[in-house]
């Protein structure tokens, strides 16, 4: 990086998405994930602030990672009521700092880069936990998580038949019409939560839902979950019986144990304890613990999201932008 503090790069989410495959960044996130798990990446709990009680929050999420030369933050805002406005519920810019002098060296949007590097590392957990022939994708979420897991998990499991289930049927619908066009297998929308996830192979949950979602009993044997809607304490998909069943790994212990509410919801009944967790995502990318450990397990992968994601995307993001020449110089 360019140690010139005025030299600063802005960059628009049309020039983020013109550089950021999916393909690549799976394999991004898969090294972050265990730079991460074995320390060689820093990054603190990360800070957030209930701008209204249940409907708008303000995150702040610093990550440095010394071996990329990567030094920066992610702000981001949830706000429920977006949605009305027909503006996305989850918004976000990235700065990038020069890991030598502390100076600005970049400036961009992050809402792609959340909702691009959230499905890669579901995707990584895919590729690590899910049985290698599983074929049938349940989406339970018609937004843009759902359109960017169909996307990513389609990257990493050869699939046959994709399901998806909303409360809105209008939504479910028109999720099929727009994705089937990028779809490598039929998409159908299902009458219920359980007619989707029923047989599955691969499930991810990807809502805005306070309260379970799916019940263990709807979960076939050797079904692999990607948990990612519920990021609050007091905030669940997944009943507890489902949870206690399961191999669960997790992308960072401490933000899980923090923020996490399918897990410290079971927690706190006594149903499982910390030990439950089976390991990071990291840990399991670099073969320090064991993944899934017969053909019948159900395994969960309960992701938050972490700092070092989204700095690890955004580093990948502005070399790419800088060798083609691509955003506002200041």
């Amino acid at each position: 990086m360019n140690h010139e503090p005025r030299n600063v790069t802005v960059l628009s989410e049309q020039d983020v998405r013109s550089v950021l495959t999916m393909d690549d960044l799976i394999d991004v996130m898969q090294d972050a994930l265990m730079a991460y798990s074995a320390g060689r990446a820093r990054q603190p709990l990360r800070t957030v602030l209930e701008v209204r009680p249940g409907q708008a929050f303000f995150g702040i999420m610093p990550a440095s990672l010394p071996e990329s030369g990567s030094l920066g933050a992610k702000l981001v805002t949830v706000f429920a009521g977006n949605a009305r406005m027909g503006l996305p519920t989850h918004l976000a810019s990235i700065v990038l700092l020069d890991s030598t002098t502390g100076a600005l060296v970049a400036l961009m949007d992050g809402r792609y880069i959340t909702e691009s590097r959230t499905a890669a590392v579901s995707a990584v957990s895919a590729r690590l936990l899910a049985r290698s022939e599983a074929a049938t994708l349940a989406l339970v979420g018609s937004g843009v998580q759902a359109r960017s897991h169909l996307e990513a998990l389609s990257r990493v499991r050869t699939l046959h038949e994709v399901r998806v289930w909303s409360p809105s049927r209008d939504r479910c619908e028109a999720f099929a019409r727009e994705m089937q066009v990028r779809s490598p297998a039929p998409i159908c929308v299902s009458a219920s939560a359980r007619d989707a996830v029923e047989g599955a192979d691969i499930v991810a949950l990807v809502t805005a839902a306070r309260e379970p979602v799916i019940e263990s009993d709807w979960i076939a044997s050797g079904t692999h979950i990607c948990a990612v809607g519920a990021c609050r304490p007091d905030q669940r998909e997944m009943d507890t019986a489902l949870v206690r069943r399961a191999r669960v790994f997790v992308d960072s212990r401490l933000g899980a144990l923090a923020e996490a509410g399918d897990l410290l919801l079971p927690m706190g009944e006594g149903a499982v304890g910390e030990e439950h967790i089976a390991g990071e995502l990291g840990e399991l990318a670099a073969g320090r613990v064991e993944g899934r450990q017969s053909p019948t397990q159900v395994t969960i992968f309960k992701s938050l999201g972490m700092a070092v994601e989204d700095i690890s995307a955004a580093h990948l993001v502005l070399e790419r932008a800088q060798a083609r020449g691509l955003g506002l110089r200041l």
